[in-house]
């Protein structure tokens, strides 16, 4: 199960370079359940996802992954007809302060857009529960909560020639 929230980005965090990053590419076969196959630098997977309907803030999703052989992604490839999207992310951690004094972290992957959405920054959040999720109070770079705006899902953005607006610090 996958629970996460998705927001626009008013400004980028200071010392990006210094967090780890890898470049994506992925495309769309098919959009209910969403089928995606993805290149994370030299790693190959075909996912399948479900929406699930909740009363959370959150998005969840059943999420199945598959390894593949860079063959298999390449001829799949020629199936998205266009629906490709090309960005690099980078992985920040968030710590969190508990009311009882200890600490965790939570993982910001952060989305920067290549091509046709260049300029369209997100960054997306997971919890490993939806009680969580509501109660998450996002850092200042954060912009607005476009978790359930489907302008914003990445099978939109992937048929779209451009992004929905490039001020990402709120939606138009």
């Amino acid at each position: 199960m996958e629970i996460e929230r998705k927001f626009l980005v008013k400004h980028l965090p200071e010392g990006l370079d210094l967090h780890p990053h890898c470049e994506i590419e992925q495309g769309y076969l098919c959009s209910h359940p969403t089928v995606r196959i993805r290149r994370i630098d030299n790693r190959y997977v075909l996912t399948v996802k479900e929406h699930l309907r909740t009363d959370s803030s959150a998005i969840v999703n059943r999420e199945e992954e598959f390894e593949m052989r860079a063959d298999d992604y390449l001829r799949l490839r020629e199936k998205c007809d266009g629906r490709l999207l090309s960005k690099t992310r980078y992985r920040i951690l968030l710590r969190r302060l508990h009311a009882d004094g200890n600490f965790d972290d939570l993982v910001a992957e952060l989305d920067l857009f290549h091509g046709r959405h260049e300029g369209l920054m997100l960054v997306e959040v997971e919890f490993p529960h939806t009680l969580e999720a509501d109660a998450f109070e996002p850092p200042d770079w954060f912009g607005a909560d476009v978790s359930h705006d489907p302008r914003y899902r990445n099978s939109r953005l992937a048929a779209s020639e451009r992004p929905p607006f490039l001020n990402t610090s709120t939606p138009q």
